[in-house]
């Protein structure tokens, strides 16, 4: 799928190659390095064993990466419904659900984020998923802005604490039917 981007060039959406998940990794902790300032160390290290975990190469979930001029400029994890999406957790999900979101800090603010959730939306919606999901951390204020944005509601219910920090892991839920 292509989409126009700001800036030069045209953003390609395509799956992720199997030889490109290391990689992926790689440009997940690089471009959510900004926020290890804002985290206790013992979060920090919680959220770098969840970028750099094998989570997404589970059945079923779909790696998708945004590429301009041939580099890969940042990357999205799709879990389909009835899917474990967290290694702590046990209960599965009721819908699809974002994972994973990173745009690397050279292609940032030029709607490449934005593309990648609209290409999990369009995925779903094609699939004829009622609702698609997603949690990020209270300290994304960017990602959370984007999300609302979209249309994206927090479902304060399915919020959670993994650790006693004061950092909350908002849940967001998107209905695709009003879409």
């Amino acid at each position: 799928m292509e989409f126009r981007v700001k800036g030069d060039g045209h953003l390609l959406i395509r799956e992720a190659k199997k030889n490109e998940f290391y990689l992926l990794k790689e440009q997940r902790l690089s471009s959510y390095k900004t926020y290890e300032e804002e985290l206790s160390a013992q979060h920090w290290e919680l959220l770098k064993a969840n970028l750099s975990s094998d989570n997404d190469q589970q059945p079923g979930v779909e790696v998708f990466v945004a590429e301009i001029s041939g580099e890969i400029a940042g990357s999205v994890a799709l879990f389909p419904a009835e899917s474990t999406a967290y290694e702590w957790d046990s209960e599965t999900i009721d819908y699809p659900e974002i994972r994973l979101l990173a745009v690397s800090t050279d292609f940032r603010s030029r709607g490449i984020g934005k593309a990648l959730v609209e290409h999990c939306i369009d995925i779903s919606k094609i699939r004829k998923q009622k609702f698609i999901g997603l949690h990020t951390g209270s300290f994304m204020r960017n990602a959370i802005a984007l999300y609302e944005k979209m249309g994206f509601e927090q479902v304060v219910s399915l919020d959670h604490t993994p650790l006693d920090d004061g950092i909350v892991v908002k849940a967001f839920r998107l209905d695709i039917q009003k879409q």
